[in-house]
């Protein structure tokens, strides 16, 4: 793992970029603080399109008051109920 700052990170980021191996990270940081995390991949991510209506009929049961308020909220219901 390897450490940068954003000042050298905005610098030199096509090198960083070009200079990491499979598996390697790059840390950069803002003063002490890590702000962001690059990592390689492996380009075979493959993206699968959505199909609306897949998980129909998965809910099998829910209970009558679902949408009842919670008691941990009732501080907050402002006189609803």
């Amino acid at each position: 793992m390897t450490t940068v700052s954003i000042e050298d990170a905005q610098a030199k980021l096509a090198d960083l970029i070009r200079g990491l191996l499979p598996g390697d990270e790059l840390i950069i940081t803002d003063g002490s603080h890590p702000v962001a995390r690059l990592t390689t991949t492996n380009g075979t991510h493959v993206s699968i399109a959505r199909k609306p209506g897949t998980l129909r009929g998965t809910v099998t049961h829910i209970a009558p008051d679902f949408d009842a308020p919670l008691d941990d909220f009732k501080d907050f219901l402002f006189g609803i109920e």
